[in-house]
């Protein structure tokens, strides 16, 4: 599944980026750096689903003390946090010609700065916590927080006042994209999503590998 999951992936990205960089027409307000709005949404959307799997996945392992979810949190914090500076510099790149500065203390850049601050401070609490579910346990409050701060970036433009554009996903979204930047933004979004899908797949497999081997180790030593 994931060697097809894999192709699929590829195949998507190879046309997404044709559409994008050969058939979508230049916006002629942004001009070219509007082409970045393709890449741009679609990892926010990932960075933001991302932090809801950890969190979500993060207490269902605490529930049911089943490892493979624990393996997801540990996975989808892991992707999340590349995703989340993608994210970053992104915007970082986009705003430059279209704002004159690389950052602003924006709303909703400051949310997503806080969600990459989370996934970062997921990531130490699972590094330098105690071994065992203690550690799990704080991990997975950071990761609720993170869930909470998901939200919010999605509705910084709409609570405060806020540089950035009107939604183009979810239930309040209120696009005014012609339609074949449309078809191309929904094609990017969906090529992103099975992207995150497959590395997240590797990902866990890779991880219940790493936590098999810990356990070989654990007894070799208890033995010795």
């Amino acid at each position: 599944m994931r060697t097809t999951l894999g192709i699929i992936s590829a195949a998507l990205m190879l046309c997404t980026i044709y559409l994008i960089f050969i058939w979508v027409p230049t916006e002629q307000n942004l001009g070219i750096s509007q082409r970045i709005f393709y890449f741009h949404v679609p990892l926010a959307w990932i960075g933001m689903i991302s932090i809801l799997v950890v969190g979500a996945s993060s207490v269902v392992h605490l529930i049911t003390g089943k490892d493979i979810w624990d393996a997801v949190a540990y996975s989808g914090a892991e992707i999340g946090v590349i995703f989340a500076t993608l994210i970053l510099v992104t915007g970082a790149v986009w705003a430059k010609p279209v704002w004159g500065v690389w950052w602003s203390w924006d709303p909703k850049l400051t949310t997503t700065l806080i969600l990459w601050f989370i996934y970062v401070g997921y990531l130490m609490v699972r590094s330098f916590a105690p071994q065992g579910s203690k550690g799990r346990k704080y991990a997975s409050v950071v990761a609720l927080i993170g869930a909470v701060d998901s939200p919010l970036i999605y509705l910084a433009s709409i609570w405060w006042r806020t540089a950035h554009p009107d939604l183009n996903i979810g239930p309040l979204a209120e696009s005014d994209l012609d339609s074949s930047m449309l078809i191309v933004f929904l094609i990017s979004l969906i090529t992103f999503t099975v992207f995150y899908l497959y590395l997240i797949l590797e990902r866990i497999e890779i991880r219940r590998v790493e936590d098999s081997l810990d356990e070989v180790y654990q007894n070799v030593y208890t033995t010795n």
